[in-house]
């Protein structure tokens, strides 16, 4: 019996979804190479503008019971039980060939046809020009015949793929191990519904929500459990962002510290339009440094999309904070709060402009987690709260694990 592959939910742009009328059905041998699929993605460099991608060819299902149909000289790694397999190829980072286009590179170099075959790839076929040719259109030119998608391109720029593929009258199966394809791809996802960068912001407080005491003082707040999980977290991202007030308040390095000493540096980012002192900490050593002289949050956010940030921490102070969350720019929250009191001192978000209990932001609990002494909760707006620019946004659908 075929595997079901589910139809694909609205992308940010109408015009580039997939539109599937009714479910269509994936055989086992499909379902094997979408696995294949998703350890070569793996392959791929986790920063990166573009997703990590995977892709397997199969040859037609009459040709994969005969013979031979798969020979030790035509690829080196078989997956076990795949039978017909012809080529297979994974995104090696932005400028190189992307996986389809590797895997059709393959198998030309090997003289193995490929017409009549089946692609079978994590996440649909790109439909533009950009560094290299739209993926949908090799594909359409090596005589593809039916082509297996995980996840769909959700946005405006490549999406489309799949369209361009079944006007050329290419068979589309589509969302066949989704959710796995989506955990892969993280907040990537995200980023290419939303437009921008996924926004994840900070905030490290006492039981009475002060981040610092009134002498300014705020290290440390939180106990060791805690700040090692944020730097994990640190590691897990694109980019870690703070006003140029914390950074002459607080001097923070805005580095991943872990006993890793090969651990990703995420990309500093200082938004604000007073000068950095040139012996300042996020100076040192560690990820590259950028100052975006804006108080502008959807400016800011608009810079980090054109240099490939996909994710962010937001780790600015109060006012930093209360900017992101007036504009609407925040998808999740991690507060790390403390049982510790001071009855003074600065708040974790500045003035949002709510004057009254019914104009309060509202955030949903996702996950709550104990950390040591400490407890780290997981927010994420409400649909149809003024805290979201946007009609719905959920921080557990796909969630990255860090």
């Amino acid at each position: 019996m075929g595997h079901e592959a589910g139809e694909f939910r609205e992308a940010a742009n109408p015009s580039a979804r997939i539109a599937a009328t009714s479910p269509v059905s994936a055989s086992s041998r499909e379902l094997r190479a979408m696995e294949r699929a998703l350890e070569l993605a793996r392959r791929g460099p986790r920063h990166d503008p573009n997703p990590q991608v995977g892709c397997v060819l199969l040859a037609p299902e009459s040709e994969a019971s005969s013979a031979g149909a798969t020979r030790p000289e035509q690829i080196s790694t078989v997956g076990a039980g795949l039978s017909g397999l012809l080529a297979e190829g994974w995104h090696r980072g932005a400028g190189t060939p992307h996986a389809e286009v590797a895997a059709l590179d393959l198998a030309r170099a090997r003289e193995i046809d490929v017409h009549g075959a089946t692609a079978v790839v994590t996440v649909e076929p790109c439909a533009h020009t950009g560094r290299t040719g739209p993926c949908a259109r090799a594909l359409i030119e090596a005589g593809i015949a039916r082509v297996v998608i995980g996840v769909e391109d959700p946005s405006a720029l490549a999406g489309g793929g799949a369209r361009l593929l079944r006007e050329a009258g290419i068979e589309v199966v589509p969302g066949l191990l989704r959710e796995e394809g989506l955990a892969l791809l993280g907040h990537w996802y995200d980023a290419a519904r939303l437009g921008r960068p996924w926004v994840t912001l900070k905030t490290a407080t006492t039981l009475d929500g002060r981040v610092a005491a009134a002498d300014g003082s705020s290290r440390w707040i939180t106990g060791p459990e805690a700040r090692a999980h944020a730097h994990r977290i640190r590691a897990e991202v694109d980019a870690l962002v703070v006003g140029t007030g914390t950074i002459l308040r607080d001097d923070p390095s805005l580095t991943a510290r872990l006993a890793d000493d090969d651990a990703h540096q995420p990309l500093r980012v200082v938004v604000g339009r007073r000068d950095i002192p040139e012996d300042a900490a996020v100076r040192a050593p560690g990820g590259e440094l950028i100052h975006l002289r804006t108080h502008d949050p959807a400016k800011a956010l608009a810079a980090m999309g054109e240099r490939g940030v996909r994710d962010l921490v937001l780790e600015g102070g109060p006012t930093v904070a209360a900017a992101f969350l007036r504009a609407g720019l925040v998808d999740e929250i991690h507060a790390y709060v403390a049982p510790v009191l001071l009855g003074a001192g600065a708040p974790a978000v500045g003035d949002l402009g709510v004057t009254t209990i019914d104009g309060a932001r509202r955030f949903h609990t996702d996950r709550v987690e104990q950390l040591g002494d400490d407890v780290l909760i997981v927010a994420c707006p409400v649909a149809g709260s003024t805290s979201v620019g946007r009609s719905t946004i959920t921080c557990s659908f796909p969630t990255k694990e860090f």
